[in-house]
């Protein structure tokens, strides 16, 4: 291996396929590579390849050498590889919280253990600390660029000395060991990444980072979002008849829905800040057990977006606004009624604001059995 390694900048050499493919034909060959993260920058290794795995123990240095590595993956789905079946709040901070600025440890059952250890060619002692393992999914599209293209297990680590090195500090400090560095320039956060442990159906957070346990509350939560036009009568009207629907099936309240980690809301594309529903839409709804006479309109913001699990928008053109503010929310986001666009009542008397809720509840209550469940 080279005494210096290169330190390639990467969003500006102009062949950046190339420069993945090299760092991940280095990783294969047992070589180190310093990648970026959203939270700092680290030496990056094969396990399963005796070279990197001497490598990185020798970076992490003899103190912690023999504790297993966290493995950094580049799709959440990767890490049934490592613990099979998990429980209803371990998917949901994997779909939640990856990718991201965390860590997760999950306890492994022995035999699960066992078949992976055999696979890798590794003793368990290698992947698992005492039965349990930690693994990540970077935000950043470097590091997921690389983790993608190698069939095997991972690893990240910093130097003895720790802290929040540059590209340039990491070189010159790991001369020696490293055969590429890949510089990205500042990272998102520039501080370690958080890290919880999954206990059944409860989590603790092992160490603080990015994220407090404020913010994992937060992003825990289930946010469903109805959108239309000024958020006066069919986004209130579909916002208060889907809490109506999900506390029956839950079995709670509506007012603890809030409790059970449920948010649900409305906005509109066009909405005028503190408006109330119209008198049609809270009559209609009296009769079907839903309440708006509290509702005041809001307008569709980005954070709305970014916030909600799903989207249901009454028509195509609200759906295209969305987008329009957020284009990565298009898997999220989908007409209420996959059949057309549901007409605005606005002008119409009382017995076509019934007739609409109506078609809505049923309409919602077969939309939320088909998104919800998986969201929960």
């Amino acid at each position: 291996m080279q005494t210096t390694a290169p330190l390639v900048p990467i969003f500006d050499i102009g062949d950046y396929d190339a420069q993945i493919a090299n760092a991940v034909e280095l990783l294969r060959g047992g070589q180190i590579v310093v990648l970026p993260t959203e939270t700092v920058y680290g030496a990056a290794g094969l396990l399963n390849h005796p070279g990197g795995m001497e490598l990185l123990r020798q970076i992490r240095g003899a103190a912690a050498a023999e504790r297993p590595f966290t493995i950094h993956l580049a799709h959440r789905e990767q890490a049934k590889d490592y613990i099979g079946e998990v429980g209803a709040l371990g998917k949901r901070l994997m779909r939640k919280l990856w990718p991201g600025p965390v860590g997760l440890v999950f306890e492994v059952p022995a035999q699960r253990r066992a078949e992976v250890a055999k696979r890798l060619g590794l003793p368990e002692s290698a992947i698992y600390d005492n039965g349990a393992i930690t693994l990540r999914s970077p935000d950043h599209i470097v590091a997921s660029d690389v983790l993608a293209r190698i069939d095997g297990p991972v690893a990240l680590t910093l130097p003895a000395s720790g802290g929040t090195s540059t590209p340039e500090e990491l070189a010159k400090e790991l001369e020696g060991k490293v055969g590429l560095v890949l510089d990205a320039g500042p990272t998102r956060f520039s501080k370690p990444s958080t890290l919880l442990r999954v206990k059944g159906e409860s989590y603790d957070v092992v160490r603080a980072g990015v994220y407090d346990e404020r913010i994992i509350e937060r992003l825990l939560r289930t946010t469903i979002l109805f959108v239309c036009s000024g958020n006066t009568c069919r986004s209130p009207m579909a916002e208060a008849l889907a809490k109506a629907a999900l506390a029956k099936k839950l079995g709670v309240t509506i007012d603890e829905l809030e409790k059970k980690g449920i948010t649900v809301a409305s906005a509109g594309s066009f909405a005028i800040p503190g408006a109330r529903a119209t008198p049609q839409a809270v009559e209609a709804l009296k009769g079907l057990g839903a309440d708006l006479t509290r509702h005041r309109s809001r307008p569709l913001t980005v954070e709305l977006i970014h916030q909600a699990d799903v989207i249901f928008t009454m028509s195509r053109a609200h759906a295209a606004a969305v987008l329009a503010l957020v284009p990565s929310a298009m898997e999220k986001t989908v007409t209420l009624d996959p059949n057309g666009d549901i007409d605005d009542p606005i002008g119409g008397d009382l017995s076509l604001y019934q007739e609409l809720a109506g078609q809505m509840q049923i309409i919602i209550e077969k939309r939320l059995d088909e998104k919800v469940p998986q969201l929960l």
